[in-house]
C-alpha cells in the first residue's frame, strides 16, 4: 500500500523541499516521490487535509505512562496511541512507574510491550536505585537494554558525590545524566511559586531559589567531571542565565522546558484548580518570558509536554492534597505555537532533542524512512476534554485558547489520523 500526502508544506531545515508545497508520496515504509503533483492511482491511499504541514516526526523527551503499577492512570497502550494522535512518532518515558525502571528487565518490559506501535518508545531509566538517591543504579546494563537516559523523574539527587560519580561513571559508555533542578532542604513543603500569588492565597511557596541552587550545583560538579548533564524542566530567568553561561564554558548541558512553563504563570492559581498544581510549579510572566526568548536563542534546546497522568482520585481533592503533573502530549503544539514561530516549535521537538538522546534523525528526503508528522498550524480552538485521549484528564490547559492542531503521524510504516 502506498500513501500520498497531497499540497503538504513542507517544514524541516535539512530538506532541500523546506517551506515548499508538495505532494508526497510513501512506499513500503518509504519517501519515493516529492513532486509538485503526484497523480493519484486507485492502490494509493489519498490524504488531503485543510492546511496540512508535515514535518520530520516530533519527539517528546519527558513522558509518564502509568504502567506498570498505576495502569488506572495510563496503560502503554493507551499511552502510545495518544501521543500518535498528538503528533509524536516518539516518545521518552520515564520511570516513575511501580516498580521504578531501575534494571534491565524493567527496560526491556517497555520496550518489547512498545514493539507494534507506530510510535516508538524510548526509556529513561532511574538515575539511582528506585529513585531514592542513595545508591547508584546499574546505568550501563540498563543502556545495553535499550536506555537512552538516566533520572529519577522529579526528584533531585541530594547527596553531591553519588552525582559526582554518576557524572563519571557515565562517560565509560557516553551515557546521559539527567537532573532535576529542585533543592528539596530550600523547596521544604511548598506547594507552589513563591511571590505574590502565593501570599494572597495563603498557600506555601517554593522559592525560585530552590532550582538555582540545585542547577548551580550540578554545574559545578560537571565542570569538574566533564560528561554530558540534561537538566529537565526549567523554569525561572535565572536558571536560564546560569544554563547559558556553562554552555559558553562549552560544559556538556542541555536543558528542557515544558510547554506549560512556556505558557502559564502563577496567575492560574487563583482559581486553587489542582490542574495548574505541577512541578516544578507555574512561575511569573517574567520568567515566561525570559524562557520563551531562550528557545527563541537556543539557550533552551528542548519543549517537553513533561506528561504526567494523574487519576482523579489523586487529583481531583484539595489543593494542597492533589499529586504534582499534568497531562500535555494532545495540547503541547497548540501551546507552543500560540507563543514561538513555527520553526523554533519545530525544531524544539525534533532536530535538538534527537541529537541530545542520541535517536536517529530523519528527513523528508526521497529515499528517507517515512517518520512524518502532519499538522495544522493555524487552526485555533479551545481546549476542552472532547480533544484529550489520555485516560487521565489533568490538563493545565482546559478551556485554554490554543493554535496549531496535530493530524497524526507516519511512522513505523502506519498512518495514523486523529
Amino acid at each position: 500500500m502506498s500513501t500520498l500526502l497531497k499540497s503538504a508544506t513542507i517544514i524541516d531545515s535539512s530538506s532541500q523541499f523546506n517551506n515548499q508545497k508538495k505532494d508526497i508520496l510513501i512506499t513500503d515504509g518509504v519517501i519515493k516521490k516529492i513532486e509538485n503533483s503526484i497523480p493519484n492511482k486507485p492502490e494509493y491511499n489519498v490524504i488531503v487535509l485543510k492546511n496540512l504541514h508535515v514535518s520530520c516526526g516530533w519527539f517528546d523527551t519527558s513522558v509518564s505512562f502509568g504502567e506498570p503499577g498505576y495502569e488506572e492512570r495510563e496503560t502503554i497502550t493507551n499511552g502510545l496511541q495518544t501521543a500518535a494522535k498528538s503528533g509524536f512518532t516518539a516518545v521518552a518515558v520515564n520511570s516513575n512507574t511501580n516498580p521504578f525502571i531501575d534494571n534491565k528487565s524493567a527496560v526491556e518490559f517497555l520496550i518489547n510491550k512498545s514493539q507494534i506501535f507506530p510510535t516508538s518508545l524510548h526509556p529513561i531509566a532511574s538515575l539511582t536505585k528506585n529513585s531514592e538517591g542513595k545508591e547508584m543504579a546499574e546505568m550501563y546494563d540498563m543502556q545495553q537494554s535499550g536506555a537512552i537516559g538516566f533520572g529519577d523523574y522529579n526528584k533531585a539527587v541530594k547527596n553531591d558525590n553519588l552525582m559526582k560519580v554518576a557524572l563519571l561513571y557515565a562517560q565509560n559508555f557516553d551515557g546521559l545524566v539527567i537532573s532535576f533542578p529542585k533543592n528539596t532542604s530550600i523547596a521544604g513543603e511548598g506547594l507552589v511559586n513563591e511571590g505574590v500569588n502565593s501570599t494572597k492565597l495563603g498557600l506555601k511557596g517554593i522559592p525560585a531559589l530552590a532550582e538555582h541552587i540545585q542547577i548551580a550545583r550540578d554545574l559545578f560538579l560537571l565542570e569538574y567531571t566533564g560528561g554530558k548533564l540534561h537538566i529537565s524542566t526549567v523554569s525561572t530567568a535565572k536558571s536560564v542565565a546560569l544554563i547559558k553561561e556553562a554552555k559558553k564554558k562549552r560544559l556538556h548541558v542541555t536543558c528542557s522546558v515544558s510547554a506549560h512553563h512556556l505558557t502559564l504563570t502563577d496567575d492560574e492559581l487563583e482559581s486553587f484548580d489542582s490542574n495548574v498544581k505541577v512541578t516544578p510549579p507555574l512561575r511569573t510572566k517574567k520568567d515566561c518570558k525570559a524562557l520563551q526568548k531562550a528557545v527563541k536563542d537556543g539557550v533552551i534546546d528542548v519543549i517537553t509536554s513533561d506528561h504526567n497522568p494523574i487519576d482523579i482520585e489523586n487529583k481531583k481533592v484539595e489543593f494542597s492534597a492533589a499529586m504534582d503533573g499534568t497531562i500535555g502530549l494532545e495540547s503541547l503544539f497548540g501551546a507552543v505555537s500560540s507563543v514561538l514561530s513555527l520553526e523554533d516549535s519545530i525544531e524544539a521537538i525534533t532536530s535538538k532533542p534527537r541529537a541530545i538522546f542520541n535517536i536517529e534523525s530523519t528527513s523528508i528526503s526521497i529515499g528517507e524512512k517515512a517518520e512524518i508528522t502532519l499538522f495544522n498550524p493555524e487552526e485555533s480552538y479551545t481546549f476542552s476534554k472532547k480533544y484529550i485521549d489520555s485516560t487521565s484528564k489533568n490538563s493545565a490547559f482546559l478551556g485554554k485558547e490554543l493554535k496549531g492542531k496535530a493530524y497524526g503521524i507516519f511512522a513505523n510504516n502506519q498512518l495514523v489520523i486523529n
